[in-house]
Parts: structure tokens; sequence; C-alpha cells
């Protein structure tokens, strides 16, 4: 072989493992913390599982790879007071994923039980869930209660929590592909509900008073946003994204408990 060749074959393989190396960055956001409100004046349950912090969402990647890890990490030490056996139990988490940027293309409604919708600029094409639950049950709940966007629901095999972080894998190919640090996302932290409203994704409820596993500052209709967290803002956990999230979780309901109004959700983009 000559030289030139062996120069032609080592600027091609440098050219490889620089393309490797975009595609190993991963992507990282950040949340304030002490947000976990909801829309500004949720609290929390007053059963004692549900500790301070353990639905305050201050850190959401996914690394690279074929298979990406998607760890969400809280302003708790995870626990088990249910007996799940993956190192948590209290929380559930929703991680709607825009991989197109394509306003109007994608999914404008949110999954049963959260009460929210999302910004046509911020339509999302997957969403993968985190839960406590074996993924089995969380196939039959999406298969019951959202048949309709079973395509873009995306199950972990295995969700797992270790410290304050949980995570799940998912293969890039159940994504549609394509490079996860170019996409948007939305974090949306919920409370794992084993017994669920019958058209609820195991979600738990915001009434107007808290109860022992209620979260109170709703709504007794259901025409409220259930969740306590989300990714706002530029994801830098900046002090003002907690406004900027409150903003957008801003809500109204008839006086019949209808909603007028639903909280309406952006992505976060790098």
């Amino acid at each position: 072989m000559n030289i030139k060749a062996r120069v032609s074959i080592c600027a091609l393989a440098a050219g490889f493992a620089l393309a490797g190396a975009v595609r190993a960055e991963g992507v990282k956001f950040m949340d304030p913390i002490g947000d976990d409100k909801g829309p500004g004046n949720y609290v929390y349950p007053t059963d004692g599982v549900y500790t301070a912090g353990s639905f305050d969402l201050v850190e959401f990647e996914v690394t690279s790879g074929d298979n990406p890890d998607f760890k969400v990490t809280l302003n708790d030490k995870l626990a088990d007071p249910w007996g799940m056996g993956v190192g948590f139990a209290v929380q559930m988490i929703f991680i709607f994923i825009d991989t197109d940027g394509q306003p109007g293309k994608g999914h404008t409604e949110g999954l049963p039980g959260l009460n929210i919708q999302f910004a046509p600029d911020s339509a999302w094409e997957k969403v993968v869930i985190l839960s406590p639950q074996p993924a089995t049950r969380v196939a039959k709940e999406v298969e019951a209660k959202a048949a309709s966007l079973a395509a873009d629901i995306v199950i972990p095999r295995r969700t797992t929590g270790a410290g304050k972080t949980i995570s799940g894998k998912v293969k890039l190919a159940d994504l549609g592909g394509g490079d996860p640090s170019k996409w948007g996302y939305q974090v949306v932290v919920q409370s794992n509900e084993g017994f669920p409203d019958k058209n609820d994704l195991l979600t738990r409820n915001a009434n107007e008073f808290e109860g022992q596993h209620r979260f109170g500052g709703g709504n007794d209709s259901d025409c409220d946003p259930e969740l306590m967290d989300i990714l706002a803002g530029k994801g830098e956990g900046k002090p003002e994204e907690a406004q900027a999230q409150y903003d957008m979780l801003k809500y109204e309901c008839g006086a019949d408990g209808s909603s007028v109004k639903k909280a309406t959700l952006s992505v976060v983009r790098k």
C-alpha cells in the first residue's frame, strides 16, 4: 500500500471517529430546586411516603449510543415503601420527545390522566415512561387507556432507581433513530398510582385539598394539570425558570368543572 493510500484510509478512519464522538455527546438539562409545586400552588399528599423533594426534578440526562439511558434525578433520595423491587416506588416519569422539530407534526395531546396539551411547535413524536410498575402492567394500561398513541409510547424493559436517580434504557431505533442531542424534551414528574381512576394512565390526582394519597392545590374536577414538576425555560436550572413553569401550567376550569383553558407545555432544547 502506498503512502497516499494509507493517508486516505487514516483520514477516513479519523472522520468516522469524529462522527462517533459527536454522537457520543448525549444531552443534559437542569431544573430549579424547590419548584415541585405544579402550577405554583400544589402541595404533596399527607402520607409520610411522599417525602419533601421526592417530586422535585433537578436534572435530566440522555446518554449516547444505540441504547440510550434516560436518567431523571430528583431532590430526595429514592425509597421503595411499597415494595416495588426496583429501587423506587412513589414516582412516575413521562419524557415527551419532539424528534423532528417541525411545528404541527406529531401529537399535541398529553397522556390520559395528566390533563395537559402541547404547543403546536412542541408536538411530540415519542414518549418514554419510567415507572416502578412492571413493564407488562404499564403496557396493558397503555393498551386499555391510550391505544391510539401506543405506537409512540416507549416502555423500557426495566426501569430502576438508585440514589436520587431513576433510569431506563431504550433502543434508539424504537425512538425513530437520529441524534438525541438535537431533540426537544419535556419531563413530567407525576406519582405512581397503583389504583388509578378508570381513564388515568397510572397517575395520581390533584384535588382542591391534599389527602393521604392526593396532591392538593388543584381542582376536584378533571380540568387541572396532574403533575408536580416539569422542565422550563432553557433547562439551565436558573431560579427564574420556576416562574416559567408556573406560567406554562396555567389553566382555567369552568363553573361545571370542565376545562376552559388546558395547561399547554413546550419542549426544551439545547
